[in-house]
């Protein structure tokens, strides 16, 4: 019997790069603070930012659009939103 290998791990295996957590921040601080982050960061890293402002899924949206880094997508848990962006230059 051969054995089956997961083609993706799952997420909680991934490693994330970098964490910042803006829970607390109002725009537009979340999304300044992960901008000066990501100027240190060498292409294809990951940010996980944790964020409680209810604006910052749609203002870190706006940002991957407008700078061309990577939207990976938002989670939500309670009231604590994970957004992650993928540095793409």
């Amino acid at each position: 019997m051969s054995e089956e290998k997961a083609i993706d791990p799952p997420a909680a295996a991934i490693p994330e790069h970098r964490l910042l957590d803006a829970t607390g921040l109002r725009c537009p601080m979340p999304v300044l603070r992960a901008r000066k982050l990501m100027r240190a960061m060498p292409v294809g890293e990951t940010l996980v930012v944790l964020a409680t402002d209810d604006a910052a899924p749609a203002d870190f949206e706006a940002f991957c659009r407008e700078s061309g880094h990577g939207f990976g997508g938002v989670e939500q848990a309670g009231d604590t939103y994970r957004i992650r962006i993928e540095k793409t230059h």
